[in-house]
C-alpha cells in the first residue's frame, strides 16, 4: 500500500500547531496520524503509485474563546480551498466529495448520521501515547487498584444546561445524583491534569456519553487497564473485528444507569470481569489502544 501526502501551505495545517492544544486534545488524529505519514515506510512521493490520498488540512484545532472545545465552523472553506471543490452541499452539508472518500472518523455510531453515509473506518479518540507512558512509570499496571468505580467530567454543570437536561441526555447527571453519596463511586466533576493516575488505581471506569456516545476515556481506561463501563446508545466501538470489546468492557443501557449500584451480586460478576481483563492485560503487556 502507498500513500500520497500533499503538501499544502502552512494555513491549512502547521499554522494551528501555535495552540499547543492542537496536538494534544483528543481530535488531534489529524495530526498525528499526518506526523506518522511524513516519516512512513507506506509514503509515496509519486503520486500515480499512490493508492490513497492523503490531504492534510487541521479542522479542528481552531479552539472556542468561549468554551475550549474545538470550533469547526471554519472547516467547510477550509476543505473547500484545499480541494478546489464548489459544489460541497448535499442535504446535510457533507461535502459531495466525501462519497468518494473513506473517512477515519472517531464518531462512530449505528444509527442514522450524515457521516456515516460514506465509507468510513472508526478509530479511536487520540490519547497522547506520552502521557500513558508517563503516567505508566509512576504507576504501574501492577499497583494495588484502590478504587472501584471512577468518572471525573462534566456532570450537571454546563452554562447552557445547568439542570442536565440535555447534556449526556441526563445520564451523567443521574449518575452524580446517584451515586454521589456512595463510597463505592469516586464521582469528581473538577478537572484535574493527572487524573490519568486515578484511572491506574480504577477497577471500573465509567464511560458515559457527553454530546456525543464517543469520549477519549474509553481508551484511557483501556490503556491503562480499567474495565471500561460504556453507557452510550448507538456507539459503535472501532477496530471491532481486532479488539475483543465484549470480553474487556461492560455495557449498561442509558436507561439503566439507576441501577448500576443495586445488588451485591452484579458487583461480583463485575468483580470477576475486573480480574479476568486484568489477566488478560498482564498477558498483553505494552500492547495499547491507539
Amino acid at each position: 500500500m502507498k500513500v500520497y501526502v500533499y503538501e499544502l501551505p502552512p494555513k491549512f495545517n502547521s499554522d494551528w500547531l501555535a495552540n499547543e492544544r492542537c496536538s494534544s486534545h483528543l481530535f488531534a488524529t489529524e495530526v498525528a496520524i499526518h506526523r506518522a505519514l511524513l516519516s512512513s515506510d507506506i509514503r509515496t512521493f509519486e503520486p500515480w503509485e499512490a493508492d490513497f490520498f492523503f490531504v492534510p488540512v487541521y479542522v479542528s484545532c481552531n479552539f472556542s474563546t468561549v468554551n475550549g472545545f474545538p470550533a469547526i465552523g471554519h472547516a467547510r472553506s477550509l476543505i473547500s480551498a484545499a480541494i478546489d471543490l464548489e459544489d460541497v452541499a448535499i442535504a446535510d452539508g457533507v461535502p459531495k466529495f466525501l462519497k468518494n472518500s473513506i473517512v477515519l472518523q472517531t464518531f462512530g455510531v449505528k444509527y442514522e448520521h450524515p457521516c456515516q453515509d460514506v465509507e468510513h473506518v472508526v478509530i479511536p479518540p487520540y490519547i497522547s501515547p506520552e502521557s500513558v507512558r508517563s503516567t505508566l512509570e509512576v504507576s504501574p499496571l501492577t499497583s494495588r487498584r484502590t478504587i472501584f468505580a471512577f468518572f471525573r467530567g462534566k456532570m450537571e454543570l454546563n452554562p447552557k444546561n445547568v439542570s442536565g437536561r440535555f447534556y449526556s441526555k441526563k445520564v451523567r447527571t443521574e449518575i452524580w445524583r446517584r451515586y454521589g453519596g456512595d463510597r463505592r463511586f469516586y464521582l469528581r466533576r473538577q478537572r484535574f491534569a493527572g487524573y490519568q493516575s486515578e484511572i491506574v488505581r480504577s477497577k471500573f471506569c465509567l464511560c458515559p456519553l457527553g454530546w456525543a456516545p464517543w469520549s477519549p476515556r474509553l481508551v484511557e481506561s483501556v490503556a491503562l487497564g480499567c474495565v471500561p463501563v460504556i453507557i452510550a446508545d448507538g456507539i459503535q466501538l472501532p477496530f471491532p473485528a481486532a479488539v475483543p470489546w465484549t470480553d474487556i468492557s461492560l455495557t449498561v443501557a442509558e436507561g439503566d444507569v439507576d441501577t448500576l449500584g443495586e445488588g451485591d451480586a452484579t458487583w461480583r460478576v463485575l468483580e470477576s470481569l475486573s480480574m479476568r481483563v486484568g489477566r488478560s492485560h498482564r498477558r498483553s503487556r505494552g500492547s495499547t489502544l491507539g
